[in-house]
């Protein structure tokens, strides 16, 4: 095989992880208590590659035969957020969590990070990004400020209106806050978080950026891009690796622009790797509680995912999977440790196979490698050799 399409569908948990208790995450399964929620999910072609028999609920059929091969992975890294879901599918499995900073970051960082950026800033402390542009939106307005929060996450997350601190001077701050944040303040992620006045609110836009860590050793995308494939990055692909592995990035204001871009790039000519995270079912339904706009931008997927499937050429592989939960019928508006979908599919697949419950998120990265004929030092267990009846490199 020569052409692997991933999809992540950012955050959609199938079940609480056997440690979900360390994490305060009892009980949280996003995708059932969605579809419970909602009373019904019309997503035809999640269900047709195996989806319902990840979970035991009416609201989501069991295709019978389904099209594709279908498991669940659990996350063997400890922590519960973006950047540990999306490395360790990509073959790295961290041996202790990012650091959180749930009481706000300490002084002396923030006395370094005001010295770099020129300014002192406001906030430092854990809040929603939605909340804390209301709170602080017109003293940041009146005193040219940025806004700096937390969560439960590890992130350093600086809000600013874009007509206090232009878009460009905020990712510059984000830099700098990013060449500081090392060693025990090594956060998973700085995330720059502009913002708007619209009908008298402060209200996000799509001009968000993250500022990750580079991964600690090479990834499945860097082995693939050592052997001359092509490794296509789309959302916030690059930010998560930053920018390590890939011969392209190209980001994407939302789900629906990721979707479309991921068909059009599958539709061209290549070899190697598209990788697309679909941010929105994160930002804006599950970190919000939003139940029904989570379901929504489900069934939106959905009918956008079977254009893909019509797309894709006779040697194509599709991975559908996610990198964490975020069950937004929770009074968390927090990520939730969580087992994580696997759904695969190709004309060379083998439709039905149930792959059961896989230790590792790093089993995708490493069937993947597997199907692409790369070798390296990856971890994982590969499960090509189950949903294929002879691998073709």
């Amino acid at each position: 095989m020569k052409r692997v399409i991933i999809i992540v569908v950012d955050s959609l948990g199938v079940g609480e992880l056997p440690d979900a208790y360390l994490y305060h995450d009892e009980g949280s399964n996003t995708l059932v208590h969605i579809a419970k929620a909602m009373g019904s999910l019309q997503i035809p072609n999640l269900e047709s590659l195996g989806l319902g028999y990840l979970v035991d609920i009416p609201e989501i059929k069991k295709v019978a035969p389904p099209l594709g091969s279908y498991g669940k992975m659990g996350e063997r890294s400890p922590g519960k957020d973006t950047t540990t879901g999306h490395w360790e599918m990509m073959g790295i499995i961290l041996d202790r969590p990012f650091p959180t900073f749930p009481q706000g970051f300490p002084q002396d960082l923030m006395d370094r990070f005001h010295q770099a950026i020129g300014r002192k800033s406001l906030g430092n402390k854990v809040a929603s990004g939605t909340e804390i542009i209301q709170e602080l939106g017109l003293e940041h307005i009146r005193t040219g400020r940025p806004i700096v929060y937390t969560s439960a996450d590890s992130v350093f997350q600086v809000a600013a209106h874009e007509e206090t601190i232009p878009v460009k001077e905020l990712y510059h701050i984000c830099q700098k806050a990013r060449q500081l944040l090392k060693g025990e303040y090594g956060v998973a992620r700085v995330i720059a978080r502009p913002f708007v006045t619209r009908d008298g609110k402060f209200v996000r836009t799509e001009r968000r950026r993250d500022f990750s860590l580079p991964p600690p050793k090479e990834t499945v995308l860097d082995l693939a891009r050592k052997e001359g494939f092509e490794v296509i990055g789309i959302g916030k692909i690059e930010d998560i690796f930053a920018g390590q592995g890939l011969t392209e990035a190209i980001h994407a204001k939302n789900n629906s622009q990721g979707m479309e871009t991921t068909l059009r790039k599958t539709r061209e000519r290549f070899a190697g790797i598209i990788m697309v995270n679909l941010v929105d079912f994160d930002t804006l339904y599950g970190h919000r509680n939003d139940v029904s706009g989570y379901a929504r931008a489900l069934e939106e997927f959905d009918l956008k995912l079977l254009e893909v499937l019509q797309a894709m050429r006779e040697e194509d592989v599709l991975f559908v999977t996610a990198d964490h939960g975020c069950d937004p019928t929770t009074e968390s508006t927090d990520h939730s440790r969580e087992y994580v979908p696997v759904l695969i599919y190709g004309e060379k697949i083998r439709a039905g196979v149930d792959l059961g419950t896989r230790e590792s998120f790093a089993d995708l990265g490493k069937t993947v490698a597997e199907l692409l004929g790369v070798e390296g030092e990856i971890y994982g267990r590969s499960f090509a050799g189950e949903v294929m009846a002879r691998v073709q490199n």
